[in-house]
């Protein structure tokens, strides 16, 4: 055997009760050589680690075995995708190859500086362990030459130990999002990309890695979530020698990033979650750091219940019928109306008025106030809706301004739903919007927008003829930014064609996301449980629409499109105006549930249950689990028919074993819908049972038709 000299390992050891994170600093940028459950962080312990971790060298490799390190350079030999991609003008410097410069590590954080000298280049690399639980890494790389560096891509690389052996990730398309795919991870390469200007319906940035037998409630997982509202890349790979890893950045077009000398190039912050019992429990991690992270006050408020008039009027505004959707929707104890599309300029239809935010004189006359005042009136809140970064044709600031369109001259345009994207970056059109949302929101009594984006970027270049997309991203958070700080009491939703723009950077930026454009509560069911994987409950808008899905013309009832909804911020998508009194009376019913329940809904944990291992497309279940354990608000839906006659038991687990509760079935209007002659005794006598008995001989479902559910309370005694 022949011995080949490598660096000393600089052992930091980032961790808490349930995680731990061990970041050597001996070569250019850090290698996290570990990152998993708790270990013992004496230096001892961790001279010891690195020893039981010190790989042999192999025939067919080189002779020193390149990191795999935050930031993977290819001029070090590494095999993994490279993190870091660039020139100098003429192709050359294209493979940096950096050394320590400097590290400050305290028991929270690490950042690690490391230079080129030849390439000129400064790479800065920040590792976190937050109190939420949450992992986070970022890289930072600075032009400290004289002469500008193209800049393809920077990324963070996180490892992923070696008996993860299958993927998880979100993608699907409108109005059918978060849907999940499972590939195995044992060799080859995965990826994502995403190149439509907005977080997207197609591949949400995030990726679990699993242990084969990896439950909701037992196994390892090892997660992590690019936290951009632009074009990303997720990319996993396994190495000829065993190794596995996943990378996670913004994704770049050609020349869409120049580093002028002084420059610096800061990459998404990228949100990782490890857990040792299950999915549940990375999930909380993740909805911890939504919730730490958005200090709205009405992030920790009562989730007030709306009303949305897009499918109750669409564009056909009429301040009468409005005035009385209001005062319907306020008997039913509604407490937010949100005006939607169609209320300001020429937007009589989806093909004009974009871009200029005033209220219209030909459906208002007199201007919003007096429909405000009447909401106001009601003891309702008044939201409206608004589509800053986009602009039609035929409206007022294009006319004057049509070189603040972001795309390419020379070539003709590609519309989408008869609308351009309005480019922010460039100063003026950013202060006309700016100022006239400012304007709307200080002239009108406003608690809420709902902000849409309704298109993909397409050939999208900015002013100086460069891709445009990653500017783009920038000035939509400066421009949140900035109507927040003039604006703090105002609520904000991010909707992009319902689910388009869902992540972490934007849910620092807004209280609430429109979870999908489908409302109907079949599809529901699997969009809220899987994008649960990423994002807590109280932050998902969740409407009941009208009887028939305006989406997929599917017919629900009423309670099963109810009992879907309330697990979220509930609202209402629906012409109330055109419902019996028995719905209105229903509907009083459910909200009136919803809000008895809401504050344990909005503060607990989600926790989604498999509950056949048979047939586990026919039925699923959730619920939220106080923090103290002490209640519980679950469901049990039948989404289509089942394999058996009798449902499996379903184990509830994540409850005190010690603790015994009272199961009571929640009184839904319309009553359980089933075939079977008998419903389980339970349903019809509330009974008591420890945690551990619910746990571990679990509770018998009752036989449901498909497309319906049940709610059930538990309350410790």
């Amino acid at each position: 055997m022949v011995s080949t000299s490598q660096p000393l390992p600089q052992l930091h050891h980032l961790g808490n009760e349930t995680t731990s994170v061990v970041v050597d600093v001996a070569s250019g940028t850090p290698v996290i050589s570990y990152w998993g459950s708790a270990i013992t962080s004496s230096s001892n312990a961790l001279v010891s680690l690195a020893a039981a971790q010190s790989r042999p060298l192999v025939f067919g490799a080189a002779d020193v075995e390149a990191p795999l390190s935050l930031v993977p350079t290819h001029a070090d030999g590494s095999l993994a995708r490279p993190g870091i991609g660039g020139h100098r003008p003429g192709g050359r410097m294209w493979a940096p190859r950096f050394s320590l410069q400097h590290v400050a590590a305290s028991n929270e954080t690490i950042t690690t500086t490391a230079v080129d000298e030849v390439a000129q280049l400064q790479l800065q690399c920040t590792l976190s362990l937050e109190r939420t639980g949450a992992f986070t890494a970022r890289a930072t790389l600075a032009n400290i030459g004289t002469t500008r560096y193209l800049l393809t891509n920077l990324s963070v690389t996180l490892p992923i130990d070696s008996s993860a052996t299958e993927l998880l990730s979100l993608g699907g398309r409108w109005a059918r999002e978060a849907a999940l795919q499972r590939t195995p991870f044992t060799h080859g390469a995965f990826i994502a990309e995403n190149r439509s200007g907005r977080t997207s319906h197609e591949h949400i940035p995030a990726l679990w890695a699993v242990q084969r037998d990896t439950t909701e409630w037992a196994g390892q997982v090892w997660a992590a979530h690019v936290a951009w509202s632009g074009n990303h890349s997720v990319f996993a790979e396994v190495l000829p020698d065993g190794r596995k890893y996943a990378q996670f950045g913004e994704l770049l077009h050609p020349g869409e990033l120049c580093l002028e000398p002084g420059e610096k190039y800061e990459t998404p912050l990228v949100i990782a979650a490890h857990s040792n019992r299950g999915m549940n429990e990375a999930s909380w991690v993740f909805h911890r750091n939504v919730r730490a992270n958005n200090k709205h006050s009405s992030m920790r408020e009562p989730r007030k219940v709306s009303l949305n008039t897009w499918e109750a009027v669409y564009f056909n505004h009429d301040e009468q019928q409005l005035r009385a959707l209001a005062n319907t929707a306020n008997e039913c104890g509604v407490e937010r109306f949100v005006l939607d599309d169609g209320w300001f300029g020429a937007r009589r239809n989806d093909a004009a008025g974009l871009g200029d935010w005033v209220v219209s004189k030909d459906v208002y006359p007199q201007g919003l106030a007096p429909l405000i005042s009447h909401v106001r009136s009601l003891g309702m809140e008044f939201g409206i809706w608004v589509e800053p970064e986009m602009v039609n044709v035929d409206s007022n600031v294009y006319r004057q301004h049509p070189e603040w369109v972001l795309s390419e001259p020379g070539y003709s345009a590609i519309f989408s739903r008869n609308q351009l994207v309005l480019n922010l970056a460039i100063p003026e059109a950013f202060a006309h919007v700016e100022q006239q949302l400012d304007a709307l929101l200080s002239d009108h009594d406003i608690a809420y927008v709902k902000w849409d984006m309704n298109r993909a970027h397409v050939h999208g270049s900015g002013a100086d003829g460069a891709a445009g997309s990653h500017h783009q991203t920038l000035a939509v958070y400066r421009l949140l930014d900035s109507l927040r700080a003039k604006h703090p009491t105002v609520e904000f939703e991010s909707c992009a064609s319902g689910g388009g723009r869902i992540d972490h950077a934007m849910l620092q930026r807004t209280e609430r996301v429109w979870t999908s454009d489908c409302n109907d509560a079949l599809e529901r069911q699997q969009i809220q449980r899987n994008i649960s994987m990423l994002v807590p409950i109280e932050v998902l808008g969740a409407h009941i629409g009208p009887p028939v899905a305006h989406t997929t013309g599917r017919r629900h009832t009423l309670a099963f499109r109810g009992v879907t909804a309330m697990f979220g911020h509930l609202g209402i998508e629906w012409n109330l105006l055109q419902a019996k009194p028995h719905e209105l009376s229903a509907l009083s019913e459910i909200i009136a549930i919803y809000k008895k329940h809401r504050a344990l809904l909005h503060s607990g944990n989600f926790a989604r249950y498999e509950v056949s291992a048979v047939d586990p497309q026919s039925a699923v279940a959730h619920g939220v689990i106080s923090q103290d354990k002490r209640e519980a608000l679950l469901c049990y839906a039948q989404l289509q028919t089942a394999a058996s006659l009798v449902p499996a038991m379903w184990k509830v687990f994540g409850l005190d074993p010690q603790a015994s509760y009272a199961v009571r079935l929640v009184d839904l209007p319309g009553g359980v819908q089933g075939s079977a002659r008998t419903l389980p005794q339970w349903c019809e006598d509330p009974i008591t049972l420890t945690g551990q008995q619910l746990a571990t001989v679990g509770l018998q479902p009752p036989t449901l038709h498909p497309e319906s559910a049940v709610l059930i309370h538990l309350l410790s005694q």
